[in-house]
């Protein structure tokens, strides 16, 4: 037997295996959740087969369930994934090269973010002289809400990916008391942010600290990570000039790993 026949007999013995990936991969590729039946037809899988490997998936959380609209979309454990690759792979090695020229320029301390479930994990913290000690360092997960960070990618996702991370009042996260507590919150904030406003935090992470966030977008528009400077309130910021040089950032590091 040829290699590639073998390869070909492996995949025929688990055909579930290559069903999951094969779905995993479609609701990827979507600006949002889908119904079952679309996946169904596109992939040509059984109906029956997808609701089945989809229910499999909610169990862990690699996809959620709009049950209001029938809808599936990617789940929490998919960025958990994503963000344990991005840790290791090209996004951090060329991150930080970018974040600490962005610190030169700016003189504040700044950092790189990815997605992981409902939170912002950092990957890259370059620290300014002479500058606060931030709670924002590499391994550390803050809630993606209360963060410009966050912020930034959740604005860049389609607004049913948003909802399906958060659903309702539970699944908002406090440290300072401020930031928003619903969904309709959330929703104000991002509209905002989608609109024009630069992505920032106000003290909603730790008080007396201020926050702008860019997104970084891979190759088909998605939130790949985020990039954000932080400063003290009591050093006010050229904030205009705070954006030219993060929009110029996080095209930098989109052309350096995706070629945009």
């Amino acid at each position: 037997m040829t290699a590639a026949g073998g390869k070909a007999a492996g995949r025929a013995q688990v055909p579930a295996a290559d069903q999951t990936l094969a779905i995993l991969s479609f609701l990827s590729r979507q600006r949002g959740p889908v119904a079952a039946s679309t996946i169904a037809t596109q992939l040509g899988i059984p109906r029956s087969s997808v609701y089945h490997l989809l229910t499999t998936l909610l169990e862990h959380r690699f996809v959620v369930h709009l049950r209001g609209e029938r809808r599936w979309g990617l789940g929490t454990a998919v960025f958990e994934l994503a963000g344990g690759y991005a840790r290791q792979e090209p996004l951090a090695r060329v991150g930080h090269q970018v974040v600490a020229d962005l610190v030169d320029q700016v003189g504040e301390s700044a950092h790189l973010a990815v997605m992981s479930g409902r939170d912002v994990l950092y990957i890259v913290d370059e620290r300014a002289p002479r500058r606060p000690v931030l709670v924002a360092d590499v391994g550390v997960r803050l809630p993606a809400h209360l963060t410009a960070s966050g912020r930034a990618m959740l604005a860049a996702l389609p607004q049913k990916q948003v909802r399906a991370l958060f659903p309702d009042a539970s699944s908002f996260a406090d440290r300072t008391g401020r930031g928003p507590r619903t969904p309709r919150e959330l929703r104000a904030v991002l509209d905002g942010v989608r609109s024009g406003s630069l992505a920032s935090e106000n003290g909603e992470v730790s008080v007396g600290m201020r926050s702008v966030g860019m997104p970084v977008l891979d190759h088909t528009g998605w939130p790949a990570a985020a990039i954000a400077v932080t400063w003290s309130e009591d050093r006010p910021q050229d904030e205009p000039r705070l954006r030219l040089l993060l929009e110029r950032s996080a095209a930098e590091i989109t052309r350096r790993i995706f070629g945009g």
